[in-house]
């Protein structure tokens, strides 16, 4: 029956890919070499450059930076060790976890826990491919993976003395609260090794099951427990809550070491079964290659044409980053652990996912997935709706089957009105959609009781308590009141897209009447969106440079930056603030102002800074497109190719923030097309400045071209629009003009145009 499983969810999963898959194209162009994985690694682009599959589980990459912010993603340009090579990792956040199951391969006498060093001229990475010489050991490392299963191959300088580490102690950022609560370990026979690491982190209850695999038998096996060299017979089963670190040794051999590592969410019959399914041979180059066609399948996805090369190189580089989270997190037999912690297999055609950074990857990441996957954009939406049932609350930023409560609000509710709002869910899922956004809008004392004393007690917070009763968020009360204050009257208009959606009019009605709670943060007298205190007063003293992480009215920004949050109601807040002009003149003003910060406790987030504007942090993404509600759009076209030349660049600390599981590319994706969707669940795109000189996208309706004329650095003002021929006489464009396929094509000058 097992074998029969397999087979049935291989079948099942290659189905569920397929009908992912774009019309067929007559032919696959070569894009994989303008990807460098190591854009992004330095500075706070928190990425990494190893080796993975799109949306793959095994993320394999060398750990070179244990502790601190920049150790989120486990690896930072400018370092020059290799503490070990671990299978799992988070790109671009700004918390760090995982770094489950390390190895290392070395030679010569280095004690229990041997470091590499290296020469940065050594390191090469691709899609699906890294490679680096271990200097000091003699030792090159290559790596490649598939979804599950990491492919290692060591070659040895000193063919007399290959070792392997295999660190069970190994996590990333200790100092942070993350810690090894347990080990399980079995030798199975003298070449296969299995196991699971537990761990409490960012996740509080994180279990990762492995199987190791050694292209040919160990030697002799060094056992060091809690620092010790353990001098007794050797452990074939053991459960251990110590620091374990094994080493094994092989015989003298002039070829290279082939390792697999396979990976369950599950358990160790799992891991045994993902290898068995999706890596039963051991020929690396093979492995490589496919890793590498599948990455160009990907990336086919969208073709431009630039005669600018770093355009292309930030343009597919940033594509590639857009498709590493959210991953696939379930076995191939469909067994998945669920919000709940409980095993649960997957219906037909269902794959589980991790790692959404909702907060940042509502905003462009899922819409550009609308256009280029909308089936696996959909699928994502079907995740969260799941995870609802399984733990009885949407998702906000879940890692690993944990929920935590980082950022702002219930952001699930933006993904899913906006897959509504683009048709892209039946529906007879409506109604139990908006259910799951209703219950996740509302204060929940049943789960703060539940998830008391873990880390998953911070999804649960008094500002949604606050905005029903009061409806606003007394800044005397809790932190980050006015963020909050703002994102949740957004996410209550996006449930009243779902419940409008459904036929459910009460909900509706009552859900958009929330949306206008933003009006109360609204400062008539600055003009600025402020904090309120319990007894209704603005906060006072009132400094809107004026920042604190986690402490004062904004979250990772300050007044500045959160003023402009109202995309869902852009008409009625325009009137509000006096009319087009002032909404200009408060652009200007963000702009051009001086971009000093003030606050001892200022946050790391806020970088990018054109005056006030932060493009390194997501509150501040949509500002520069809100010029097209003024009577000066080429301001907007301006800023946004400053942006996308001067904030994107084709080295390692080309990303100016967090690159937050792929939205600070999507952004970079849509905007170098030329548009963007300032409000998710409102199907409109903006029109901004577009660098490619040529865009085309296989979508449902067979193909939509886009075609920019008269393109330079010097010509960056949009003259004239045409969708299909016609004319425009807005900035503007429907999502469904994209999907049914068609010819957009933008003019440009060098002049600027209203």
């Amino acid at each position: 029956m097992k074998n029969i499983s397999i087979i049935l969810w291989i079948a099942i999963l290659a189905g569920g890919n397929a009908c992912n898959q774009p019309p067929a194209e007559p032919e696959t162009v070569q894009l994989v070499h303008y990807v460098d994985p190591f854009i992004g690694t330095g500075f706070h682009g928190h990425t990494f450059p190893g080796p993975t599959r799109p949306h793959s589980m095994v993320q394999l990459s060398p750990d070179t930076h244990l502790m601190g912010w920049d150790a989120s993603s486990g690896y930072h340009y400018e370092d020059t060790v290799i503490y070990a090579f671990s299978h799992t990792h988070l790109s671009g956040t700004g918390i760090g976890d995982l770094g489950d199951v390390a190895l290392l391969p070395y030679s010569g006498q280095h004690g229990m826990k041997p470091v590499a060093t290296f020469k940065k001229e050594t390191e090469k990475a691709s899609p699906g491919y890294y490679s680096v010489r271990l200097d000091n050991f003699g030792v090159k490392v290559e790596l490649t993976s598939t979804d599950r299963v990491g492919f290692h191959k060591y070659t040895y300088d000193n063919h007399a003395d290959r070792k392997v580490m295999l660190d069970l102690g190994h996590i990333l950022q200790p100092n942070w609260g993350h810690k090894v609560t347990g080990n399980e370990y079995l030798l199975v026979n003298d070449s296969t090794i299995e196991g699971t690491i537990h761990t409490q982190g960012w996740a509080h209850q994180h279990a990762v099951s492995y199987r190791i695999a050694f292209s040919e038998p160990v030697e002799t096996i060094y056992q060091y427990i809690d620092g010790k060299l353990r001098q007794d017979s050797l452990f074939l089963r053991m459960l251990s809550t110590d620091d374990l670190k094994f080493h094994y040794k092989f015989a003298e051999k002039n070829e290279p070491l082939y390792v697999k590592v396979a990976l369950s969410p599950v358990d160790v019959e799992g891991a045994e079964m993902n290898m068995a399914s999706e890596l039963p041979h051991w020929d690396f180059e093979v492995t490589r290659y496919e890793s590498e066609q599948i990455w160009n399948r990907q990336l086919n996805r969208i073709r431009i044409e630039s005669e600018d090369p770093a355009i292309l190189t930030n343009f597919y580089t940033a594509l590639y980053h857009t498709m590493i989270a959210p991953y696939a997190y379930q076995d191939v037999d469909g067994r998945y652990i669920g919000m709940d912690k409980r095993i649960h297999l997957a219906e037909r055609g269902y794959v589980n996912y991790s790692v959404f950074s909702l907060w940042d990857t509502f905003r462009a990441l899922h819409p550009l997935m609308t256009i280029i996957r909308p089936h696996l954009a959909r699928r994502w939406g079907e995740v969260l709706v799941q995870g609802d049932q399984e733990g009885t609350i949407l998702p906000k930023w879940p890692l690993a089957s944990n929920y935590t409560g980082c950022m702002v609000g219930y952001p699930a509710v933006s993904v899913l009105a906006d897959l509504a709002s683009k048709e892209l869910i039946n529906d007879r899922e409506l109604k139990r959609w908006t259910e799951a956004a209703v219950h996740s809008s509302v204060y929940r004392p049943d789960l703060a009781e539940k998830f008391a004393g873990t880390r998953e007690a911070d999804l649960i917070t008094l500002h949604p308590y606050y905005k029903d009763k009061y409806g606003y968020v007394p800044a005397d009360s809790v932190p980050e009141s006015v963020s909050w204050g703002l994102e949740m009257a957004y996410y209550d208009w996006c449930i009243s897209v779902l419940a409008t959606k459904a036929g459910l009019t009460e909900t509706a009605d009552e859900y958009r009447e929330k949306g206008n709670y933003y009006k109360r943060y609204l400062d008539p007298e600055t003009g600025l969106m402020r904090g309120v205190m319990g007894d209704g007063s603005f906060r006072t003293p009132f400094n809107p440079r004026y920042s604190a992480h986690m402490k004062s009215d904004y979250t990772e920004g300050n007044a500045f930056q959160w003023s402009l949050f109202v995309p869902h109601d852009m008409n009625l807040f325009i009137e509000t603030i006096g009319g087009r002009a002032q909404l200009e003149a408060r652009l200007d003003t963000l702009f051009t102002t001086s971009s000093r910060i003030d606050g001892e406790e200022a946050s790391g987030d806020i970088t990018g800074l054109i005056g006030q504007y932060a493009h390194g942090n997501e509150p501040s993404h949509h500002i520069a497109y809100l010029y097209n509600w003024t009577n000066s759009p080429w301001k907007g076209q301006e800023y946004i190719d400053y942006i996308l030349r001067e904030f994107y660049l084709p080295a390692p600390e080309g990303i100016i923030g967090n690159e937050d599981c792929g939205q600070m590319s999507a952004w970079y994706v849509m905007s170098a097309l030329g548009f963007y969707q300032v409000c998710p669940g409102n199907p409109v795109y903006a029109i901004g400045r577009p660098i490619v000189d040529k865009a085309t996208i296989p979508v449902e309706g067979g193909t939509f071209q886009l075609i920019v004329r008269n393109n330079s650095p010097e010509n960056k003002y949009v003259k004239e629009v045409r969708l299909n021929g016609k004319k425009l006489n807005s900035l503007f464009f429907h999502h469904t003009e994209i999907v049914k396929g068609g010819k957009l094509e933008i003019e440009m000058d060098g002049t600027p145009h209203r």
